[in-house]
């Protein structure tokens, strides 16, 4: 078992953690909320941080929890209306079903390997496969519907 080292726990923090807090605010749509998930994840890992082995592992570990967190909440709430006004990606994210959501903004947006986004998601490689291809495809329906078809185009090109 590895002492703890607060030093050192607050140095990964300090490289992890806006990125953390940006793929929670791509899966919920409001930063509150990323804000809510990053700082929870973040104390889970300063709880498991004498146990855990430092290296890639850390980064993984910490991400899988904000996604589960995240994830996890939605799926106890109806999915959110989207308020009018000015389309965004974040708005046509919002329709997504959580799993997919999730794939799609791992995957895409943070541009990791569909092992990555099964370790992260707790799914198969196939779901990661399927949740994905789905997901791009009702995101570019739904900006394609809020006017905005390029935007899904060059954000999600090559992937699936």
């Amino acid at each position: 078992m590895v002492a703890r080292d607060d030093a050192e726990y607050v140095e990964f923090v300090a490289a992890v953690q806006d990125g953390l807090r940006r793929t929670a605010y791509l899966l919920t749509g409001d930063w509150g909320l990323a804000a809510d998930a990053t700082q929870e994840a973040l104390i889970k890992l300063y709880v498991a941080w004498p146990r855990l082995e430092r290296g890639v592992g850390l980064a993984a570990y910490t991400r899988r929890a904000v996604v589960t967190l995240t994830i996890g909440r939605q799926r106890r709430q109806p999915r959110p209306q989207v308020a009018p006004g000015k389309p965004t990606l974040t708005v046509a994210l919002r329709t997504l079903p959580p799993q997919q959501r999730g794939c799609v903004v791992l995957r895409c947006f943070e541009e990791l390997t569909v092992a990555e986004t099964a370790d992260a998601l707790r799914c198969t490689e196939g779901q990661v496969t399927g949740r994905t291809a789905r997901g791009i495809g009702a995101l570019r329906r739904e900006l394609a519907r809020l006017g905005l078809p390029s935007m899904a185009a060059a954000a999600m090109e090559g992937v699936a």
